[in-house]
């Protein structure tokens, strides 16, 4: 599969046709999604209007955009004009294609990017791994007993098995992160308000993005999504970077570099560790800085997260929804929206606080840091059906202990970038976190970007 910026690049030019492109990767869709369910919804006919729209303007003299036909994948939590968005749920299964894109889609289609379909994601993207009752179960191209991870199951997996060159995603938690680090992709989280929200949310702490094989694409992505909107108050300023040229010319020899396996307060798989520590230990060689390790002292970072977004959950449920079909939700988020029916205001005010204790105590690690290096996960790829373990290296921690360290970016709002560790003993891949400081997206693709050419990657798994 060639890259994002390969496609774009050869069908603005005139080289390649957009409509081959896209046969390419319906042929890929049609030999290898029955076993992967990476996609829930594919419209050959909406694409094909797409892509040839794409050759007729290149034919015309016009440029398409940077994204000139580039088949994608929109992860089924967001809207593309012409497909469902189900989120994952029997509650909206049966729903009639939508009628509008939201705003980062929008952008994306408007660079030229060819939509094939919706990607799975669990119901209301609630959890690390993608198999639910409207949609059944994602699996994880390097290993089909394993899970590509979630929320972003279904879009990592249709990248890592080279259905399309990439696809949209979110992560409110880690959930761009988790799958990248999974599936062997490199999964950029943007800061909070880089790219707008067509709605707003309680906990603050969700960000689109997008799943890709190489950073200069994730590059590409950013600068193309990037930029306020009048509907979101909390969008950002326009970047200040071009950041597909910032990841090739940004100096970042002299920032401070700390990796810790922990974060101070996680289990880690003893391989996850090793191999993450061996690629941190060559972003420190790629930048020109000595290895520092780092104590972190954090205040209930796990506890905070789970915590914060109980509110955010009822904007996904319409009139009429609870407690009516509260029996087709999964058990796991059905118990979520049980649980939040016993917040009060004093509840919700303490957990405010301890929100507030934790941004104070990661503040403070970042007087110390301007990049913060540690794994993406806790454990590799487990099985596709979930749950997670609670077990890690012998020790009982509870499940949410399995993703704990992708937590902390979204609830302070940093950049944050997976990227291709290596393997474990399995063959599993295992994903080296780089956070950057608030705002700094450019830094973290920086890194990213020294580090891929220190050691490149293999861009998809050996066989689907």
């Amino acid at each position: 599969m060639r890259t994002v910026i390969e496609v774009a690049e050869a069908v603005r030019a005139g080289k390649l046709k957009a409509v081959e492109v896209l046969d390419e990767c319906l042929a890929a869709i049609h030999e290898h999604n029955e076993r992967l369910n990476a996609f829930v919804v594919v419209d050959e006919e909406l694409a094909r209007r797409a892509a040839a729209a794409v050759d007729e303007t290149v034919a015309s003299g016009r440029d398409p955009g940077p994204l000139a036909g580039v088949p994608m994948g929109v992860k089924d939590l967001e809207d593309c004009a012409g497909l469902p968005t189900t989120h994952g749920s029997l509650l909206y299964k049966d729903r009639p294609p939508v009628d509008h894109d939201s705003i980062h889609v929008a952008r994306l289609r408007a660079a030229g990017a060819v939509p094939v379909g919706k990607t799975a994601a669990p119901e209301f993207g609630t959890v690390a791994f993608t198999s639910t009752k409207a949609w059944g179960t994602t699996r994880n191209p390097w290993d089909l007993s394993r899970t590509p991870g979630g929320s972003s199951g279904g879009s990592a997996a249709a990248v890592a098995a080279g259905l399309v060159p990439f696809c949209t995603a979110s992560d409110g938690g880690g959930s761009i992160r988790i799958p990248a680090g999974f599936t062997g992709l490199v999964g950029m989280k943007p800061s909070f308000g880089r790219i707008p929200h067509p709605f707003p949310s309680m906990s603050q702490t969700s960000v689109y993005g997008a799943l890709t094989t190489t950073v200069a694409e994730a590059a590409r992505h950013l600068d193309i999504a990037a930029g306020p909107a009048d509907v979101d108050r909390t969008t950002l300023p326009p970047p200040r970077v071009l950041y597909e040229a910032a990841i090739e010319t940004l100096d970042v020899s002299g920032l401070r570099y700390g990796w810790s396996a922990d974060l101070g307060f996680g289990v880690v798989d003893p391989e996850v560790r090793e191999v993450a520590e061996t690629a941190a230990r060559d972003v420190f060689a790629a930048v020109g800085r000595p290895f520092t390790e780092l104590k972190v002292d954090l205040t209930e970072p796990v506890r905070t997260w789970l915590t914060a977004g109980a509110v955010d959950q009822w904007l996904d449920l319409e009139e009429g929804m609870w407690p009516d079909r509260a029996g087709e939700l999964m058990g796991f988020v059905r118990r979520g929206y049980e649980s939040s029916l016993a917040l009060d205001p004093q509840k919700l005010a303490k957990r405010f606080r301890y929100r507030h204790a934790f941004e104070a105590s990661w503040a403070a690690l970042f007087d110390e840091v301007d990049v913060l290096l540690c794994p993406t996960t806790a454990v590799p790829a487990f099985k596709a059906e979930g749950p997670p373990p609670s077990v890690i290296a012998g020790r009982d921690v509870g499940a949410a202990m399995t993703t704990p360290f992708c937590m902390p970016a979204n609830l302070c709002w940093n950049p944050a970038i997976s990227l291709p560790a290596g393997l474990n003993s399995e063959g599993l891949p295992v994903g080296l976190q780089a956070i950057a400081r608030r705002h700094e997206d450019e830094v973290a693709l920086r890194v990213g970007r020294l580090f891929e050419q220190a050691r490149p990657w293999p861009r998809h798994a050996p066989s689907p």
